[in-house]
């Protein structure tokens, strides 16, 4: 036995050992970060020209507007690796940047643009952006817009871009300047009990679930607690055209000119029944400092009947899949697509119905047709009857992603449970019958923001429902009628989602079980959840993510 000299000995020769071994791994990361962080630095590469003798196309352009890029991604930021799979999808689909010289010289001389055409941009102006969406740009030869607000130039908020990096951005030819306008300030915000609440700037207007009504600064007279202006036209006019005033001021004194695309704060108000008075001087102004403005967001097609001062874009969201945007080309532009399938050994398992999947790894990312569904069918579980089913649910809190049991095409009966808008309920066909809900429960607002883990349970007539480990029905008794059937994924936008009818549902580890008479379980009927060395491999991965993600945190 040890002495209890001995076993100190021994405890702080093992607290050595794994301090050495944290400190080399911190060596490494910061070793590779600092490799990337050279090559980023100084083996710059440039822009090349597309040959525009070539250039035919008569039919207009798309543009899209990232809010931002992150390494992992966030609600708001896209992640590096879904905005590359993006930009991939659209130069494998032939799409070719154009500058904003291009989209100028289409609209006032009649100039060509290329076969597909796309105008790129990011907003916000954030360092994040630059960083992380440069390598793409180079890799795929894109030209982009990055827009700033004039207010943040001389901020000592680090994450946003400075003069002298947008100017040496400009110098390798991937980037041009734009504006969403001087600041980010909200004014006449009520709250959901009527309550004015008054102006407010970004950082101060957080909680927007709980208010009724906003608008933007440019957007309308400051008005009371009645809706009542509290300003009259001079002094509203003073105000709007100081913020313009200002915004020119802060750009040609520290860039040397003002950057010629202007992206408005909110769009689709301008031009769209705002009050005529605030309309006139922001027109006014518009016109006088920029070359072109995007004022419209929710179609992404810009056609040669389209103004300069009116043109339309896209704001993908942080959470859409590829499949996504392309259906949503699709919608806008009436082009064929080629959706992306990923895992096709997966993708095997399954007959797609509606919609369009993408196999990656152990997720299904399911999306669905605009304003309809996307439906997947597993292939060979027609007889299925008495399982377990289990997935991780993490598509966006609001949509419909529902998973069918027992579900017969012929006599279109099933029993489903859905995750919809943060509600799980669970629904029963039967032959010739109506759709009838059997059980429905509101999860907590918590539940939103995360991946739901559901567990479903079929035996005889009854059903059970688990949702993270929480019971939420036993023995839910359900109709004899409904005996066997196939299981089938689906997918569905919200209604509450007025701005999109497209929607991803997504499932990971999906994994379905025989049950017995005893209620045991007995074999393993489908998984697409990582196993064996997979699964090895993917915590190594997570491991090393999660490295990344400290030294990025730490330094």
């Amino acid at each position: 036995m040890k002495n209890k000299d001995e076993s100190r000995a021994f405890d702080f020769e093992r607290k050595n050992k794994k301090k050495m071994t944290k400190t080399i791994l911190q060596a490494i990361i910061l070793l590779i970060l600092g490799y990337f962080l050279y090559h980023a630095i100084f083996d710059a590469k440039h822009y090349t020209e597309p040959d525009k003798t070539q250039w035919t196309n008569d039919n207009g352009f798309i543009s899209l507007s990232y809010f931002g890029v992150a390494r992992k991604g966030t609600t708001e930021l896209i992640a590096k690796k879904r905005l590359d799979e993006q930009l991939k999808a659209l130069y494998d689909h032939g799409y070719t940047t154009i500058s904003q010289q291009d989209v100028l010289d289409y609209y006032q001389k009649g100039k060509p643009l290329p076969p597909k055409a796309l105008f790129l941009s990011f907003e916000d102006g954030r360092n994040d952006s630059s960083l992380f969406a440069q390598p793409l740009l180079e890799k795929y030869n894109f030209k982009a817009t990055i827009l700033s607000y004039a207010n943040k130039i001389g901020s000592k908020e680090s994450k946003f871009l400075q003069p002298k990096d947008m100017l040496k951005m400009m110098k390798t030819g991937y980037w041009e300047l734009g504006s969403n306008g001087y600041r980010l300030t909200y004014i006449n915000i009520f709250d959901k009990s009527g309550k004015l609440i008054g102006v407010k700037d970004e950082k101060e207007f957080k909680d927007r679930e709980n208010t009724s009504y906003y608008t933007h600064y440019l957007m309308d007279f400051i008005r009371d607690e009645d809706h009542v202006p509290v300003e009259n036209r001079k002094e509203m006019e003073a105000r709007v055209n100081a913020d313009y005033k200002s915004m020119k001021e802060l750009y040609t004194n520290t860039l040397g000119f003002v950057p010629p695309v202007y992206m408005i704060m909110h769009a689709n108000h301008l031009y769209g029944g705002m009050n005529r008075l605030v309309e006139n001087v922001n027109s006014e102004n518009i016109k006088a400092i920029f070359g072109m403005h995007f004022n419209r967001e929710g179609n992404m097609l810009n056609g040669s009947d389209k103004d300069l001062y009116d043109l339309t874009r896209v704001q993908p969201a942080s959470y859409w899949y590829t499949n996504h945007l392309l259906m949503k080309i699709r919608k806008d532009t009436g082009e064929q697509v080629n959706f992306v399938t990923g895992d096709k050994h997966r993708a095997a398992n399954f007959e797609s119905v509606a919609g369009a999947a993408e196999f990656d790894e152990n997720r299904i990312a399911l999306t669905s047709l605009p304003g309809g569904k996307g439906l997947l069918l597993l292939k060979d579980s027609d007889a299925y009857k008495d399982v377990k089913l289990t997935a991780e649910l993490g598509g966006h809190s609001i949509g419909n992603q529902s998973v069918y049991l027992r579900y017969d095409r012929k006599k279109d009966a099933f029993i489903r449970v859905s995750i919809l808008d943060n509600e799980i309920l669970m629904d029963q066909k039967t032959a010739g019958g109506k759709v009838e809900q059997v059980f429905a429960v509101k999860l907590d607002d918590q539940a939103a923001a995360r991946s739901k883990k559901m567990e479903v349970v079929l035996k005889g007539d009854k059903a059970s429902i688990t949702v993270d480990d929480l019971l939420l029905v036993s023995d839910q008794q359900l109709s004899e009628s409904i005996q066997s059937g196939q299981v089938a994924l689906e997918a569905k936008a919200s209604s509450k989602n007025a701005k999109d009818d497209i929607y991803d549902a997504v499932f990971d580890n999906l994994k379905i079980v025989k049950i017995t008479e005893d209620g045991s379980e007995q074999e393993k009927l489908f998984t697409n959840g990582y196993a064996g060395v997979e699964g090895v491999i993917s915590r190594i991965k997570n491991a090393i993510n999660a490295s990344f993600d400290w030294a990025i945190d730490t330094f």
